[in-house]
């Protein structure tokens, strides 16, 4: 049976994994442990700025999803960053990540947040599609990054 709730610091490990898998997966980014292992502790650490979410099945985590805070001039108040949603490959297509997704969801619409965001990998059409079976939907903006 599967359960989701907020992350503690006994499950970094299995979402350091997690994360692996997912870098391995996008192209932008890279798997790097270490890196992953102190963000997920700094979100843990400072839930003001962000949640994390774990799906277990018994003792097992199988799945994450990383809730970013933040504050929306356009939408007047809080908003959602959603990032990091993954289900370890074992555990994908039975409905787990709906769950997970409509969790994060839900208690983002408990806090207040006004807007949902999410960036997914371009060639990823799995995820794609996935996402805008949630409702989301394709955004007329274009992200930009630099690195400091």
């Amino acid at each position: 049976m599967m359960q989701i709730d907020f992350a503690t610091a006994a499950d970094l490990d299995a979402m350091a994994g997690l994360l692996g898998e997912l870098f391995a997966l996008e192209a932008d980014f890279k798997p790097d442990r270490a890196r992953q292992l102190a963000a997920l502790r700094w979100i843990l650490d400072h839930p003001a700025h962000g949640r994390l979410f774990v799906a277990r099945d018994g003792d097992q985590v199988v799945g994450m999803a990383n809730a970013l805070l933040g504050i929306s001039t356009a939408e007047g108040g809080p908003v959602l960053i959603l990032e990091d949603v993954i289900l370890a490959a074992g555990h994908r297509g039975g409905g787990h990540g709906r769950k997970l997704v409509e969790h994060v969801l839900a208690w983002a619409a408990g806090e207040g947040m006004s807007r949902v965001t999410l960036l997914a990998d371009r060639g990823n059409a799995a995820a794609l599609a996935f996402y805008e079976r949630l409702g989301f939907e394709a955004s007329a903006m274009v992200v930009r990054r630099r690195s400091l």
